[in-house]
């Protein structure tokens, strides 16, 4: 079993930065794909981000690329997501997740096998 947990999440202005973490228990991650997703109520859960197990590799969403970027600490189990210049339209909750299935980075939702509770990040205009 893996736990995940995020945090860094709050209120910012419109261009402004947040980073957001993702602390992982358990059952060793280091080997697998990680990912971030959000949410907006209503709507269905979307792809943001993800990073290979060595994070040599990324792949972000087009409409956050070239504004965030993702990186892992293995040594400490954690995800990270740096945010700049954020937007109104980035108000959501996000997700960190991890895939058992890949080693490299995957979009696809249904490859991701642990989930955290996710935290909200609001931008206000």
């Amino acid at each position: 079993q893996v736990q995940l947990v995020e945090s860094g999440g709050g209120l910012v202005q419109a261009g402004g930065s947040l980073r957001l973490s993702c602390a992982s228990s358990g059952r060793t991650v280091s080997n697998y794909a990680m990912g971030w997703f959000r949410q907006v109520p209503g709507k269905e859960r979307e792809f943001v981000s993800s990073i290979s197990w060595s994070g040599s590799s990324t792949s972000y969403a087009d409409s956050v690329r070239g504004r965030f970027t993702a990186s892992r600490d293995n040594a400490k189990n954690t995800l990270y997501l740096q945010m700049n210049s954020l937007k109104p339209e980035d108000t959501a909750h996000y997700y960190c997740a991890v895939s058992t299935q890949y080693a490299r980075t995957t979009s696809a939702e249904k490859f991701y096998d642990y989930w955290g509770q996710g935290i909200q990040v609001t931008v206000s205009s």
